[in-house]
């Protein structure tokens, strides 16, 4: 089965890690172009090649403020991926319980465990 365009869902867009650089520095409110660029060490048209593939998933939304253009995160375009990764939260706190119970197995044992010969003579 051949892979889907990079372009095609968030899953593809956000397999890039500057791509998800531009989605973590957006989350501080929105940012020209330049900024993002600058902030990752990139080249203006990396960064808007970047936020043209974010856009057209809806993960950036642009608006235009003067001469500039904004770009923001829309969060919304992040629902199918945090609904995917929501469906291994039961496992990971079953693990998570599963290692206190451990731990707590652990520190009874050493508690309970002899005085390494202290007060034997």
């Amino acid at each position: 089965m051949a892979r889907a365009a990079t372009t095609s869902d968030a899953f593809n867009a956000i397999a890039e890690p500057q791509r998800r650089d531009i989605l973590v520095l957006l989350r501080g409110g929105e940012r020209p172009v330049t900024e993002l660029a600058r902030d990752l060490g990139m080249t203006q048209p990396q960064a808007s090649k970047h936020l043209r593939v974010l856009r057209e998933v809806g993960l950036v939304k642009v608006r235009e403020a003067g001469k500039q253009r904004l770009y923001g995160l829309d969060a919304r375009g992040l629902r199918p991926i945090h609904e995917w990764v929501g469906g291994f939260e039961q496992f990971w706190n079953e693990s998570f319980d599963r290692l206190d119970d451990y731990v707590r197995e652990l520190k009874q044992a050493h508690q309970e465990g002899p005085d390494h010969g202290d007060d034997e003579q």
